[in-house]
């Protein structure tokens, strides 16, 4: 899918207009921003420490290509003018490539009103259009919020890694959930 392509809008609970689209390279300072304003708030996400402009450009630039080249399912979230979230999906490959693996983060004061649900919505749309049948997931066991929303999308819960991540010198389970999208 092209840079900045257009998906479509909708009204968040909130009344906010809410765009969907793909990334594009104007989203780099908001995407920089929001990784960093995620790690501060210590949000329940793998990354746990500050991302450099350097290292946000590459990654910008790696994931621009592949999302381009329909190598990966890549959506933002729009509102107030600014980037307030995203979702990705990225197949896996050889016997597995009809999965896909998902991964979702909102900025704080954006959650709870229905943006979350809509991006998992549209990752599945996508994630069919590149021919993907299952979506799997995985999310800290604590994270209530992230699992209701999962859930309330047709997820379920299908095993656990003990003790997955270490935050603030404890240990965190990771849940895994998957849904099958091809039906």
């Amino acid at each position: 899918m092209k840079a900045g392509t257009f998906i479509r809008q909708f009204l968040a609970k909130d009344r906010r207009d809410v765009i969907l689209r793909a990334p594009e390279w104007s989203d780099l300072d908001d995407m920089l921003e929001f990784i960093n304003s995620l790690v501060e708030e210590g949000a329940e996400i793998t990354v746990d420490t500050m991302m450099t402009r350097e290292a946000e450009v590459d990654w910008l630039a790696r994931y621009l290509s592949r999302v381009e080249k329909d190598e990966v399912v890549g959506v933002v979230a729009e509102a107030d003018g600014r980037f307030v979230g995203q979702v990705q999906v990225s197949p896996k490959s050889g016997r597995s490539r009809h999965v896909g693996v998902l991964g979702i983060a909102l900025r704080d004061g954006y959650r709870d009103v229905g943006i979350g649900t809509e991006l998992m919505r549209e990752a599945e749309n996508q994630a069919l259009r590149l021919g993907l049948e299952l979506l799997t997931l995985e999310v800290y066991a604590t994270n209530d919020r992230a699992r209701h929303v999962y859930e309330k999308v047709g997820y379920r819960e299908v095993g656990c890694v003990p003790g997955a991540a270490l935050r603030d010198g404890e240990y965190i389970d990771s849940v895994i959930m998957v849904k099958e999208i091809s039906k």
